[in-house]
Parts: structure tokens; sequence; C-alpha cells
């Protein structure tokens, strides 16, 4: 089985940063492993996802970062809908900047596609200002 990834859109986060700030401010005391994001759609490939699939976190409009999909588990929101809770591993790992244009929801991204991952030895020393990431990125020279 191939291994497959999501993207989405980290709305209101300016950085990866903002990102790890935000999930140690909503996880809930005694459960700072559960990382999840909740959403409308149930991935129809969710093995793929499973077999070690990420989802890469798009931050003003480059890919900077990953955290590891663990389980697909179903989430009934106050309205009675059934949604889909994307677990996650709490670790978030920064990634080589990639610009992507704007979406709605997630999207499937191919293994060959995604981005791969900043030395975990250097964590800051590749990271640049974002609109410097994503000006670079635009013309291709990240």
């Amino acid at each position: 089985m191939s291994q497959l990834h999501l993207i989405k859109l980290c709305v209101g986060i300016d950085s990866v940063e903002d990102l790890i700030a935000w999930r140690a401010r909503n996880n809930p005391k005694g459960r700072e492993s559960l990382s999840q994001h909740v959403t409308r759609m149930w991935p129809k490939r969710a093995d793929e996802l499973l077999a070690g699939g990420s989802l890469y976190w798009v931050i003003r409009g480059v890919i900077q970062a990953r955290q590891r999909i663990t389980a697909l588990n179903e989430a009934i929101g106050q309205d009675g809908i059934r949604r889909c809770a994307i677990v996650m591993d709490p670790e978030i790992i920064r990634t080589a900047p990639a610009q992507r244009r704007a979406f709605q929801g997630w999207r499937y991204l191919q293994a060959d596609d995604a981005p791969p991952d900043l030395s975990r030895k250097r964590p800051t020393d590749d990271t640049l200002p974002p609109d410097l990431n994503a000006a670079l990125a635009e013309i291709g020279v990240l």
C-alpha cells in the first residue's frame, strides 16, 4: 500500500511557533498527547493515510510543518452531524518550505510531492520569516 498525506490550511496561524503555542493552549489538561483536527469530510483513502501519512500544514501560503496521522476517529458535533477527527502525533515537524495556493478543506498529497523534513539538529537555522519563505518558494528558489 502506498503512503499518502493530507494538506490543510492552518487558518489564523502566522508561523510554526504560533501553531505550537496554539496546540499547547488548546490541549485539555491531562490530555497533552492528544492533537487532532476535526473536519466535515471523511477521507475515502483512510488506509493509505494510516500507513504512515502526515497532515502537512500550509501557513501563510507555504507548507512549513507536518504532524504524523495516527488515527481517524468519528466525532459527532453539537449539531449531531458525524465528522472525522484526524488524530495526530503531537510532535510538530518542520518541513522545507513549499508554496501552495489557497484552497478549502483538505487535499490529498502524494508522498513524492511532500516537502522533506528540516534537520532536527538545526530546527531554527533553516527558519526564515514566512513572507520571505513564500517569496522564495514562489520564484522556485526553495
